[in-house]
């Protein structure tokens, strides 16, 4: 197996596939991620997907994770187009997983959203994954490879919580003005993951998340309450328009609950962290078994 783009949520897949005694080869960019990667004991490739192919032969037959993030700009996932375009050269993959994003269903105005839903993208980065997906479609139909999308919504996990913007007192809009959003334990995507490329489809899109849909602000209060963090400081909707960043609007901009009950039944995943102060104590005792360790 190759996982093209080897992270924060790739190398956890990693490391739970050589658990399981699979072989498994991480696709990264920079020497330095290489060097991590490779300290983890996952064997690495280095390849630059903007401007190289993988080497020849090497995802021919292959089980596909695709992670790599688009590009950071544009309507369009160019890296996706020149990874696609070099399997010319290393080969054609038995199956595809790939990590989208739930940002395609645009704002659903707060209502319960399935993968039967139409997609109504609205912000660039949304517009790039719903790209990618429909160019990994195209790839499917003429190759006869298999691919299953999931459509992911926010990840939190171990060191990625939003202590650093805690810590600077940074505004958060009021909770009476906050839209619905949606997450995921990493630990419980990485299982998804997993069962996608096993189970999952051919052809076919699941919603990952909790299925317990909050607010941004009550996750940031959540985060500093069990931190012994100060809570963000609250605004009005029209100070946020001015004060928070056009990214951080961007996701309040946009108001959903995810029903992620064909995750759950046709991967077979029962979701470790199914609910957000018990996906966030553990996060926390991770940390604090990483200070004592």
């Amino acid at each position: 197996m190759l996982i093209v783009g080897c992270g924060y949520i790739g190398e956890r897949v990693a490391l739970c596939l050589q658990e399981q005694g699979q072989p498994i080869c991480g696709v990264v960019r920079s020497v330095a991620s290489a060097e991590h990667v490779g300290s983890l004991g996952i064997p690495v490739i280095r390849c630059d997907l903007d401007s190289e192919s993988l080497p020849a032969g090497s995802s021919e037959g292959q089980q596909v994770f695709y992670f790599a993030p688009p590009p950071a700009q544009g309507l369009e996932d160019t890296r996706m187009a020149r990874f696609l375009a070099g399997l010319g050269s290393s080969g054609q993959p038995q199956r595809i997983v790939y990590i989208s994003t739930t940002g395609v269903y645009g704002d659903c105005q707060g209502n319960w959203v399935d993968e039967s839903r139409p997609v109504n993208p609205q912000v660039d980065r949304a517009h790039r994954r719903w790209d990618a997906e429909q160019q990994l479609r195209a790839w499917r139909s003429r190759s006869g490879g298999e691919l299953v999308i999931l459509r992911v919504a926010g990840i939190y996990g171990p060191g990625k919580l939003p202590v650093a913007r805690l810590r600077k007192q940074l505004p958060m809009v009021a909770e009476v003005d906050a839209p619905w959003t949606n997450r995921i334990h990493a630990d419980d995507l990485v299982e998804v993951c997993v069962a996608a490329m096993q189970r999952g489809a051919d052809g076919e899109v699941y919603n990952a998340c909790d299925g317990h849909p909050g607010n941004m602000t009550d996750y940031f209060n959540r985060v500093a309450e069990l931190m012994n963090l100060p809570k963000p400081p609250q605004v009005s909707l029209e100070q946020a328009r001015q004060e928070l960043s056009p990214g951080l609007l961007s996701y309040l901009g946009e108001s959903r609950r995810l029903d992620n009950s064909k995750m759950r039944e046709e991967l077979g995943v029962t979701l470790r962290y199914a609910e957000l102060a018990a996906g966030l104590a553990s996060c926390v005792e991770a940390g604090n078994k990483g200070l004592s360790e």
